[in-house]
């Protein structure tokens, strides 16, 4: 913890010093007033390697040639700036113009994303993809932390087809009793660990890894991506196929970042956003075979479950969690897309 703390420490000291050189605000943004143009910085909790580091780092280039070197955005992996509850208190303060997170995150702002972060939500990545870009739906959503947080969603990518991994097969719920399972910082998320069976421990992502290696935690829940790139498969060795959410994560932006620019530089930014979460989905396809067969290389099994047994477990939560007409609106919505 001292050594991610130093580390982040000096990420912003560098940060500072070159925001001296760029006409940053008293608050440490780097956005120039009245579409004067930014370097801009953005916050992933992802490996270079990631396709979420890929498609973001195109989406800077693209943007920097479109603008004419007016806008320009840096993207830091890692967690360099922080874990991703850190990094959206640091865009709605503007000392980070841009962050990808996840749906639990912006859900402890706003129960609505709630209805997206439901098991059952979702029957695909392109399902969700079509849903989570679609302006009549998620308008008004979007813009619900502008006033609050001055933060403005933009749309997000998948966090693919989640599921349970650890040192032994998980076939049944019953397998999962007293397993301290990962689960991210959501009290839906915790109530689905739980309802799998399990017992849920809240954690930052970058703090998996070594929970696994000692014994703090018995297991995990996450992607075939992630569970590759973070090497989480040295340390739990079986992946068991509960496929039990299709997960997702957020790109957000400072609001007064987004409405500093001039129309031009705008409409520029949200063309190469789209180029960009549209290059992810296919990236992520792609990955997500290759990330099975490095893992499989790596000693890693994948088993299948009792799926049915599962979705039996998890069922009850809409009922639970889903509880205002604007959540169940939005998961309505979010199923009649799949039809």
């Amino acid at each position: 913890m001292k050594k991610h703390t130093l580390a982040v420490t000096a990420a912003f000291s560098v940060l500072a010093l070159a925001a001296c050189g760029n006409g940053s605000d008293s608050s440490g943004s780097t956005a120039g007033g009245g579409g004067g143009g930014a370097d801009m910085r953005l916050a992933l909790n992802q490996t270079e390697e990631h396709p979420s580091f890929i498609a973001l780092d195109n989406f800077g280039q693209k943007l920097s040639e479109d603008t004419e070197d007016r806008y320009s955005i840096e993207v830091y992996p890692n967690e360099e700036l922080g874990a991703q509850a850190e990094a959206l208190q640091y865009v709605g303060d503007g000392s980070v113009d841009l962050a990808i997170v996840s749906g639990t995150q912006l859900e402890n702002l706003n129960a609505d994303f709630a209805a997206f972060n439901m098991p059952g939500a979702f029957d695909s990545v392109e399902h969700q993809m079509e849903v989570i870009h679609d302006e009549e739906i998620v308008g008004d959503l979007y813009t619900s932390l502008e006033e609050s947080n001055n933060v403005t969603i933009l749309g997000g990518f998948t966090q693919g087809t989640r599921s349970i991994y650890s040192d032994k097969e998980i076939r049944t719920p019953e397998d999962m009793a007293g397993m301290k399972v990962r689960v991210q910082e959501s009290p839906l998320h915790i109530g689905m660990i739980e309802a799998m069976g399990g017992s849920a421990t809240p954690m930052a992502f970058g703090e998996v890894y070594t929970a696994l290696q000692s014994g703090v935690l018995d297991g995990a829940e996450n992607n075939e991506v992630s569970y590759f790139t973070q090497k989480h498969f040295e340390v739990a060795p079986v992946y068991s196929r509960t496929n039990h959410l299709v997960g997702l994560d957020y790109l957000i932006i400072n609001t007064d970042v987004l409405e500093s620019m001039s129309e031009e530089d705008r409409q520029a930014f949200l063309d190469g956003w789209t180029a960009a979460h549209q290059e992810h989905t296919q990236l992520w396809a792609e990955a997500t075979d290759q990330a099975i067969a490095d893992a499989e290389a790596g000693g890693a099994t994948f088993v299948d479950v009792d799926a049915e047994a599962f979705a039996e477990a998890i069922a009850p939560l809409q009922e639970e969690f889903l509880t205002t007409d604007s959540q169940k609106a939005l998961f309505d919505a979010a199923r009649a897309a799949a039809k």
